[in-house]
């Protein structure tokens, strides 16, 4: 099989294509041929050795997400069998024709649903959604999402609509990306840049932390909350989260998906509910071959992307 690793710290040009056996699956895993394999900003920039990237053994093969057919069972693995269309997270390396991937966090694909469907809608989805379950936006409040036009800000865009706020700001690096953003039901659009970000928000949810997170942190208005789910990491003096009466909430899906799961099922079925309904766009900005992953991490890195990036294997 084809795998795509990288055996020192960079840009898109560490990456190299390898050939290697398939991995077997261990206790409590799916060994899964994949379909189709979400890129992401943690993933990008873990190759630079930053954000969650740092000390991670070299060379390494980028974890994520994975979308593909079952075709080998751990042990100590019920409930799904060999030829099984399922999505999930792959920990042990997910750029490659062939992952493991643990079954506690697989989800089988409902029968009309594609494997890039599944890579552009699942994950993402589950993260803007349990960034409003955190942030728990009541009648009336008002939220900014950074990173709008990604591929998990597209969709908190239109799930903060679903769920009714009324003021929904999406920040973006780029002007050129508001036509797509309005499409999709931003009330307002802004950019890392303007000088001002509008009216004070109640509710923030940031997903690209790093120098961006003390102007996110400032944009809320006096007893606001961010909920903070991205690899950027960034720092906040104490004091201005004290005289605004301002708090940040921090998100990982594994914990959030560990202490909620009725909540994280629940999550699940209504993405695929909206998408099959017409309600919600899981946005692809490009498909590109595996053996071209570079490209889609100059995609990441050059902010152009409006919605998902994949690799077909």
């Amino acid at each position: 099989m084809r795998r795509v690793r990288f055996h020192s710290y960079g840009g898109p040009e560490v990456l190299r294509v390898e050939e290697a056996e398939a991995p077997e699956p261990g206790p409590g895993e799916l060994l899964v041929r994949t379909e189709a394999i979400g890129v992401t900003l943690p993933s990008v920039r873990r190759t630079r050795g930053d954000g969650t990237g740092g000390g991670v053994p070299l060379p390494a093969v980028l974890g994520g997400e994975v979308a593909g057919e079952v075709v080998g069972l751990g042990p100590d693995v019920t409930g799904f069998a060999v030829g099984d269309r399922v999505t999930s997270l792959s920990f042990t390396g997910s750029y490659t024709e062939a992952a493991t991937v643990p079954a506690a966090m697989a989800a089988r694909l409902p029968d009309a649903a594609s494997s890039v469907d599944a890579v552009a809608l699942v994950r993402g989805g589950q993260v803007a959604l349990a960034a409003l379950a955190t942030a728990a936006p009541a009648d009336e409040e008002s939220v900014l999402i950074t990173g709008a036009a990604g591929a998990t800000g597209h969709l908190a865009v239109q799930l903060a609509k679903l769920r009714g706020v009324p003021r929904v700001v999406a920040a973006v690096s780029s002007a050129a990306k508001a036509d797509f953003l309005y499409g999709l039901g931003a009330d307002e659009v802004v950019t890392y840049e303007d000088a001002s970000w509008g009216e004070p928000v109640d509710i923030v949810l940031d997903g690209v932390g790093g120098d961006l997170l003390p102007r996110a942190v400032a944009a809320l208005a006096p007893g606001g909350r961010l909920v903070f789910f991205n690899s950027g990491g960034g720092t906040v003096p104490a004091y201005e989260l004290l005289a605004g009466s301002k708090t940040i909430t921090g998100l990982t899906m594994a914990r959030f998906a560990a202490t909620r799961p009725e909540l994280y099922a629940r999550h699940g079925a209504e993405l695929w509910d909206h998408f099959f309904a017409g309600r919600l766009r899981a946005t692809v900005h490009a498909r590109v071959p595996l053996v071209d992953a570079a490209r889609a991490h100059e995609i990441i890195e050059a902010r152009a992307n409006l919605g998902k990036v994949v690799l077909i294997p």
